[in-house]
């Protein structure tokens, strides 16, 4: 049983535990280089102190098992495990204990007195005892009861935040009883998009293609599916939940009708004139702002990953290649689409939450001129363009001076002159807000009122 970084579980529900027989030093654990490096540091202390862990010789007579439990680091967690074990009657000859840096514990215990070498029976015996504690914990918790046939709910008071009763169900794995495909609206190498209905509402459906799927693709489903499950913001794409069970893999999100910032230009030949593009430029700034204080990096924006709905309202999708921010602040390997990718990233270099700010100005470049970047070049090209000549697109004379500012800062070679999109937001709102107040000039100029207004200016 895997436990989801993403939930914010009780150390009881989420127990991975396996058995060993036998006398064994403190594990590694390859999985974790953290956990490695924690596990031979023990091992180095314990040997230099001259003793095991818990100071006990290192040699015992009779069946000794060894019992790691794998489970989110919490308070009390060593203690409570302990307790588990003395409960049925084992005695703790060695514990080794490791945390890791991102909230999770390794717990290894070497017991004696259980009397048998098989260890089913025994990881029965736990299964129980850990239920007990799980159960306890859920009664403290709160757990809704019937009475005078009504449901209440008992909690136990918190100074930070009231407990809120769960099933236990994960709201987000998607009933497929009531998933409907209706017609297929894209293909990619790696699965197709689905128009269709969840429960009534349209939702867009992208489905894994069952012979493409690889570990790495099963990794990236599940750190979008772990993405979109936090977000809330009407700027992005809302997710609606997912089907996690192989091979039948899909994630819902809602279906946002006008489709494709990219289609609409490029497929469409559609136009965005000055106050049309700078209302989906401050869109997108808002949701990509959401996006970073939530420490996302989306690694991937341009105009194919930004979708209309019905109104006309612009939000960012698409969180294949998305990831959280570690908390050193920089990430490394090449990701997202040559056009719109920032030079560090093209690079390998470390990069952060600017690299978006890159995509963007590019993007809105795009919004711009209606034009492909870079559309003389392949992507290579573009991306060698970009960081060893200093490539950029070229500004037409005519764009508002403040939009092309904007633009240059944006796409500045060194991320840390690029604005945030906090900033960026500000200076689209001004920039809104002047081109409304010109045109409303316009029209009172163009009015009879206007006219006659203009005359008497003259004649002054």
């Amino acid at each position: 049983m895997h436990s989801d970084p993403s939930e914010k579980e009780d150390a009881q529900s989420s127990l991975n535990y396996s058995f060993k027989q036998g006398i064994h030093p403190p594990p590694t654990f390859g999985s974790s280089s953290n956990l490695e490096a924690l596990a031979l540091q023990t091992t180095k202390n314990s040997i230099e102190d001259g003793g095991s862990a818990m100071g006990v010789p290192p040699y015992f007579h009779g069946p000794m098992h060894e019992i790691t439990f794998s489970t989110v680091d919490k308070p009390k967690l060593l203690s409570q495990l302990t307790s588990v074990l003395g409960e049925i009657g084992l005695n703790i000859q060695e514990a080794h204990a490791f945390s890791t840096t991102d909230g999770f514990s390794l717990d290894v215990f070497v017991v004696v007195g259980w009397p048998n070498e098989e260890t089913e029976e025994l990881k029965s015996v736990l299964e129980r005892e850990i239920l007990k504690v799980e159960e306890q914990y859920l009664s403290n918790q709160g757990i809704l009861y019937a009475t005078n046939e009504q449901y209440q709910a008992r909690m136990e008071p918190s100074p930070h935040c009231i407990q809120i009763p769960s099933d236990g169900a994960d709201v987000w794995e998607i009933d497929t009883d009531q998933l409907k495909y209706e017609h297929k609206v894209g293909s990619g190498s790696f699965g197709d998009l689905y128009r269709g209905t969840y429960c009534s509402q349209d939702v867009a459906i992208k489905v894994l293609k069952p012979e493409r799927i690889s570990t790495d693709m099963l990794k990236e489903f599940a750190q979008e599916v772990y993405i979109m499950r936090k977000i809330r913001h009407k700027n992005v794409v809302q997710f609606i939940g997912a089907c996690t069970r192989p091979p039948n893999l899909c994630i819902v999100t809602e279906f946002m009708s006008r489709g494709s910032v990219y289609d609409f230009l490029h497929k469409q030949k559609g136009v965005f004139k000055l106050p049309s593009l700078l209302k989906v430029a401050i869109d997108v700034s808002k949701g990509m702002n959401y996006l970073h204080q939530n420490n996302i990096i989306h690694r991937d924006l341009k105009t194919a990953n930004l979708l209309m709905d019905e109104n006309e309202l612009v939000k960012v999708a698409d969180f294949g290649v998305a990831r959280v921010q570690t908390q050193s602040g920089v990430m490394t390997a090449e990701t997202g689409t040559y056009r719109w990718m920032a030079p560090e990233v093209i690079e390998h270099k470390p990069y952060d939450q600017k690299a978006d700010v890159f995509s963007f100005g590019i993007a809105l470049w795009e919004l711009l001129t209606g034009e492909l970047p870079y559309s003389y070049l392949t992507p290579l090209q573009a991306a060698v363009g970009v960081v060893q000549k200093g490539l950029r697109p070229t500004i037409p004379k005519n764009t508002h001076p403040r939009l092309s500012e904007l633009l240059q800062r944006c796409w500045q070679q060194d991320p840390v002159e690029r604005p945030d999109f906090s900033e960026i937001i500000e200076i689209l709102q001004q920039i809104a807000k002047e081109v409304d107040d010109e045109k409303t000039d316009r029209h009172k100029d163009k009015s009879p009122h206007g006219f006659l207004s203009a005359l008497r200016r003259a004649h002054h």
